[in-house]
């Protein structure tokens, strides 16, 4: 066999591996802009161009949205558009599932262009599996409200919903109970806290987990749990970002953060960075 045809052979495999590279997905990153809130409260449209400016391509407005009117809601769209930024998702309290309001939730994410309405608390304390089952059941309904205007409802867990009741994690309940067209957002900081798997759960619902907050924890005192920046703590993030994008049906990330020992737009910013760092080419 000559040197000659070994490398023909070689540029043949490359050829054919070249279309599977170019398809890989690019995963684009936003900000939970409660990362800035003190900022949002004073002065939303500038706090917006600012996060844009630090390089975020979209974000993730929570409850306080809920209250804007609609004139004020289209607005914010074309300061969105007018910067290229988009609003991936919106955090919501459990009232905006409520019968009386979910009307008022669907006009205002299609407004700012929003495809996911998720639902950031349970409202209440829920002190039982039957409870859980309960919100899965408002997830389904809200579901249903909001096909029709190509939105999915979805969940957002924290560390309470990891926690076994009776031997069994609400977050089991909810992920069983509600159709797979209910996203399953995982804060995959409050996972490991919690101490379950992130990976694990990301494998065990494929094609649910459409969204991730990339939020690090860490074990210790006052500057550690959420304070650590993204890339400090102990998720495993590249396992992570492998079963996200592997089984996971990840359509976008988030960075959000607590607080830091930065300032809150500084600590965006330096969380963005490590976010490109850690990603490389997929940045």
């Amino acid at each position: 066999m000559t040197s000659q045809s070994i490398s023909r052979r070689g540029l043949l495999a490359l050829a054919a591996a070249a279309p599977l590279a170019s398809k890989a997905k690019r995963i684009p990153v936003g900000v939970e802009l409660y990362s800035v809130r003190d900022q949002l409260k004073q002065d939303l449209m500038g706090t917006v161009r600012q996060v844009a400016k630090l390089g975020y391509e979209g974000v993730e407005f929570y409850s306080p949205y809920f209250e804007w009117t609609t004139a004020y809601a289209k607005d914010v769209r074309k300061l969105l558009d007018d910067l290229g930024v988009k609003c991936f998702s919106t955090h919501n309290s459990a009232k905006s599932y409520a019968p009386e309001n979910i009307g008022k939730a669907i006009e205002l994410n299609q407004i700012i262009g929003s495809r996911f309405i998720i639902m950031a608390s349970a409202g209440g304390r829920i002190a039982d599996l039957d409870g859980w089952k309960g919100v899965a059941e408002r997830l389904n309904q809200g579901a249903e409200k909001m096909k029709a205007a190509g939105i999915r409802a979805g969940f957002h867990n924290h560390e309470l919903e990891f926690k076994p009741i009776n031997g069994t994690r609400p977050m089991d309940v909810l992920a069983k109970n509600t159709s797979k067209d209910v996203v399953l957002q995982l804060d995959v900081g409050t996972c490991v806290d919690a101490g379950s798997d992130p990976v694990a759960w990301i494998k065990q619902n494929p094609g649910r987990i459409v969204s991730a907050h990339c939020k690090d924890w860490a074990p210790g005192g006052e500057d550690k749990g959420y304070k650590v920046l993204f890339g400090e703590g102990a998720v495993p993030w590249t396992k992570v970002f492998d079963a996200c994008e592997k089984s996971g049906g990840i359509e976008y990330y988030l960075i959000e953060q607590e607080g830091s020992r930065f300032p809150p737009m500084e600590t965006i910013e330096r969380c963005l960075a490590s976010y490109k760092k850690m990603r490389g080419a997929k940045a």
